[in-house]
């Protein structure tokens, strides 16, 4: 037999009831040097595991092609049996008179067993049929509409006619149905919808995905979201907040007199960003456009031509990689106010987020990614260890997440009360690495010596070849924030005054030479707006622009120069390949006279708490076992199946310094042996297990 190590970092008995069903009864052992308590978890034999092994692939099999194509085509079958029936099962409309979370509210006075049968309470709803359970003469379905879940009271007596019969043969999983009938709440407590009549409005001809699997092919997840939103229900609840979000900001700047606008998509110049453009050719005008990299030299181009407070909420498209920050098509709000600097944006930064925090959550001191008490218990205590791989004092280091630092596994409590911390950027690196870059000057070289001289042992290597990389002191301050800074930037916080070689579009600052007018705000360690007080002197502009595009094609080339192989290809060509021009047309309008001006953007969608699984894809640690396309099929089905939960982290041979990673993190570990049989974790996950 395989066994499954579960090791708590106390002596207090486990308590997640769901995993003692798998725990053998004297499976506990201590370790007293440790301090661990130990409960083995009894996966199935060699033999119960292949045949395990079968059932679930058949079980699970109907995301294949050949289940999926005999599902659809029983379903249809049941389309021609209800057409034959006088039953259109695609209707035109249906007349509902309440829905999910209406009824919820409406009839919470219910007692457990208590009927409400008067006249006016008759109900009418309609949704999709998430879960259904036959019973004989009884059957339960689960309907979820748009507000929320109800549970559908089927009785054979009650039911019209042989509704109860077509129920039983024609309703599917995935069918959307109207329901009329009276309410109850059952005598287990739950409020029902008494059915005495049904319709199936929508025949559903594809399975929905299985209930403790789910939708968790993240790809899968973002090209087909529609079955993301019915598998995963809260997805739909983060596009209600972003709709908030976005509503809230444009009610606010409309409140302050600004104008909203839309600029062109198709622009002859990719502008405002240094960032690859999707390259598209006008057939009448013979020439390529671009699809805009930025709102903001039209938006700039507005104000030249006299308006003082404009705004849009535009799309940007960037042809670039794809990661949970980025992705190759986005929203951004960008706002320009004539007559004011970034100190006027600093303020403004603040009444919209604040504003927005109320509309979304009702109050100003939010929790960010908070667990609930079952997922911190699971992430703090349950760790999966190969019983004969590794033993307990191998990954002393590796379990020992603390328990009592309750505030940063529980979730960080974030408060928008005004006014926010505002700090320069020169000062924020210097706090966290005592390197004063304003006393070392301009010398390149002796900032990088004194930066691997202070900080070397503590960088890893890719950070170490960015920071050797930087062209400008300017640019290593940067770096140095981005690494170690930027994330621990929970709380609000304005990071002032940029060094200008990474601002080529904001103001020179009126008192610090080399630094501009820029801040960006950071909450949860995250860039929420970045804003400048707007260059308006076209010379300087023109130079500005001048020497980017310089430094551009200096990489173009070097990067040219690196052949690749045979084909000639670059190792990069696909990342410094692409073409930066200036936008003469943009240079041309400054030359008639911008006003003074400040300027805003941020995307919407960094406003509420970011999901766990949604916008965040968790991260694999490459290991000896297995990297990812390439680890061996019984480890990595395992792994798929683990890695749905957030934070979750997996191994076959963790190195101290991605442990060291996943703790700062306070992500959960896990060690999964290159020879551990993956059936074990499938048992337990298909038989229920979820931590969340």
């Amino acid at each position: 037999m395989e066994a499954l190590k579960i090791w708590s970092l106390s002596s207090k008995p486990f308590t997640l009831r769901h995993l003692l069903h798998f725990a053998s009864s004297s499976a506990s052992l201590t370790t007293t040097k440790h301090s661990y308590s130990t409960h083995v978890l009894r996966c199935c034999s060699t033999t119960t595991t292949r045949t395990a092994g079968r059932n679930r692939r058949q079980s699970s099999s109907s995301s294949s092609t050949s289940d999926r194509d005999a599902i659809r085509a029983l379903r249809l079958k049941k389309v021609e049996e209800l057409r034959s029936k006088g039953l259109e099962p695609y209707a035109y409309n249906w007349d509902r008179t309440h829905t999910a979370n209406h009824l919820q509210e409406i009839y919470k006075y219910l007692a457990n067993g208590e009927e409400s049968n008067g006249e006016s309470d008759q109900v009418s709803i309609a949704g999709r049929i998430v879960a259904r359970r036959a019973f004989g003469k009884l059957a339960f379905l689960t309907l979820r509409d748009d507000s929320g879940a109800i549970q559908l009271y089927c009785e054979k007596d009650r039911l019209l006619n042989d509704q109860f019969e077509q129920l039983k043969a024609h309703v599917d999983i995935g069918d959307i149905l109207g329901v009329s009938g009276s309410m109850k709440r059952t005598e287990k407590g739950e409020l029902s919808v008494c059915v005495s009549s049904f319709s199936i409005l929508t025949k559903s001809l594809l399975p929905l995905p299985d209930k403790y699997h789910g939708l968790t092919d993240v790809d899968k997840r973002y090209r087909q979201r529609y079955v993301d939103m019915i598998s995963n229900p809260e997805v739909a609840d983060v596009f209600r907040k972003r709709a908030k979000i976005v509503s809230e900001i444009r009610k606010t700047v409309e409140l302050l007199g600004f104008v909203e606008v839309e600029t062109p998509v198709l622009q002859g110049a990719a502008g405002g960003a240094e960032a690859r453009p999707f390259v598209t050719y006008h057939n009448s005008l013979g020439r390529d456009l671009y699809l805009r990299i930025a709102t903001e030299l039209h938006l700039k181009r507005m104000l030249v031509g006299g308006f003082e407070k404009v705004y849009e909420i535009g799309r940007i498209f960037r042809n670039e990689g794809l990661s949970p920050r980025h992705n190759p098509e986005f929203t951004t709000i960008e706002m320009y106010e004539a007559y004011s600097d970034y100190q006027s944006m600093m303020i403004m930064a603040e009444e919209i987020v604040t504003r927005c925090a109320l509309a979304v959550h009702g109050k100003l001191t939010l929790e960010y990614q908070a667990m609930t008490l079952l997922q911190y218990e699971f992430y703090c205590r349950v760790y999966f260890i190969c019983l004969h791989e590794d033993t307990p004092k191998t990954y002393a280091g590796f379990i020992n997440l603390p328990l009592n630092n309750v505030s940063e596994r529980l979730g960080v409590e974030i408060c928008l009360e005004r006014p926010w911390r505002r700090e320069t950027m020169h000062n924020l690196v210097k706090e966290a690495t005592a390197i004063d870059f304003n006393d070392l000057g301009d010398d390149l070289e002796v900032a990088k010596d004194v930066t691997f001289r202070t900080l070397g042992s503590g960088l890893e290597g890719k950070d170490k070849s960015a920071i050797a990389a930087c062209p400008s002191v300017g640019h290593l301050v940067n770096e140095l924030f981005e690494i170690i800074v930027e994330p621990k930037l929970m709380q609000p916080t304005f990071v002032l005054d940029y060094p200008i070689e990474i601002s080529p579009l904001a103001k020179p600052h009126r008192r610090h030479v080399g630094l501009t007018e820029r801040f960006e705000l950071f909450i949860c360690g995250r860039e929420m707006a970045n804003a400048f007080s707007e260059l308006t002197d076209p010379m300087d502009q023109r130079g500005r622009l001048e020497e980017q595009v310089r430094q551009h094609n200096e990489k173009r080339a070097s990067v040219a120069s690196e052949a690749d192989g045979a084909d000639g290809k670059s190792k990069k060509d696909d990342d410094e390949s692409y073409e930066v021009t200036l936008d003469e047309d943009f240079l041309t309008a400054l030359e008639y006279g911008m006003p003074p001006a400040s300027g805003m953007v941020w995307p919407s969608l960094l406003f509420y708490n970011f999901p766990y699984i949604y916008f965040y894809k968790p991260i694999m640690v490459e290991g000896n076992g297995f990297v990812p396309g390439t680890r061996n099929r019984q480890t990595g089905d395992a792994v798929d199946k683990l890695c749905k939960y957030p934070r979750c982290y997996c191994f076959s041979r963790p190195q101290d310094s991605a442990v060291d990673s996943i703790q700062r993190l306070g992500g959960l570990a896990m060690a999964i042996s290159p020879t551990f049989w993956a059936s074990g974790i499938n048992t337990m996950v298909e038989s229920g297990f979820d931590p969340l």
